[in-house]
């Protein structure tokens, strides 16, 4: 990748993501896996893990990166918002620099227009 090239991935969680990556992370908050309790507090149902959401972040990055998870150094992400099973989450990437030891990419990520991540940056080797 140069710099100045953009990169997009795009998902789409089924309904049961947020209960099965509760028992991958065992994260077992119940907004995450009860959707009676998340209604109670004012959510509109189980809401994915912001984790999750760095992961998909993290994938879109190693994709446009040639695929290999391993040339990921390092992430961080501003969480902004949380997102929903069922509605597709589009991440996007700007390539800020890049050279012959890999790459630094801006990321944000949304949902339906409404922001999961902000400020995220990354950065691969090659």
């Amino acid at each position: 990748m140069t710099r100045g090239e953009n990169f997009e991935f795009t998902v789409t969680p089924d309904r049961y993501l947020p209960h099965r990556y509760a028992g991958a992370s065992e994260d077992f908050n119940p907004i995450h896996v009860d959707e009676e309790y998340a209604r109670g507090v004012g959510l509109p149902g189980n809401i994915l893990h912001g984790l999750y959401t760095m992961g998909i972040a993290a994938r879109a990055v190693m994709t446009a990166a040639g695929g290999d998870p391993r040339a990921l150094r390092r992430i961080a992400v501003q969480f902004r918002g949380f997102g929903v099973p069922e509605e597709e989450i589009v991440v996007r990437g700007s390539v800020r620099g890049a050279d012959g030891a890999g790459i630094v990419a801006d990321l944000a990520a949304d949902q339906n227009g409404r922001p999961l991540i902000r400020g995220g940056e990354a950065v691969t080797r090659s």
